[in-house]
């Protein structure tokens, strides 16, 4: 028993050496057999906000810089997307450079969560970004003049 303890003793430091060297976290069995899991490192990771407009149609998701647990931006955040659902399904974008960006084939189509609910006339605005909720559709903007516009009748994006 104490060859036991000694063994699981010296694997565990060489794991701690070895994470602490900045290598990558160590590769579990699954409890679904011999498929490979990664433990992910513990990083300090932001939360994602959502909201949606009263019509329902239109939902947004806010991705801060170094992104979520679960969720990177290609470019590392901060990210806004909104969809919209109705009448036919798109997707806005707005990442922290670059113009924004309409995708008509989303293969993740998600939208829209029940609230928090951005009634008209309210604005929203987090990181480099802010949103203006209306009866005629959500307009959204980066700080550096690049935006969005989405309602049922219409889609912009500079």
């Amino acid at each position: 028993m104490k060859f036991f303890a000694a063994f699981l003793l010296a694997v565990f430091s060489m794991t701690t050496q070895v994470l602490a060297d900045g290598a990558p976290p160590p590769r579990l069995p699954s409890a679904e057999g011999d498929k490979i899991v990664t433990v992910p490192e513990t990083k300090s990771h932001g939360l994602q906000e959502e909201f949606v407009l009263p019509s329902g149609n239109i939902g947004c998701v806010y991705t801060p810089q170094g992104g979520t647990e679960v969720y990177q931006p290609a470019d590392g955040g901060p990210e806004l997307s909104c969809d919209r659902v109705e009448p036919r399904y798109v997707r806005a974008t707005l990442s922290s450079a670059g113009a924004a960006t309409l995708f008509n084939d989303v293969g993740d189509q998600s939208c829209c969560s029940v609230g928090p609910v951005l009634d008209y006339g309210q604005t929203w605005s987090a990181g480099p970004f802010s949103c203006l909720s209306t009866r005629t559709g959500l307009s959204c903007e980066r700080s550096d003049g690049h935006s969005f516009f989405l309602s049922r009748k219409r889609l912009d994006a500079n």
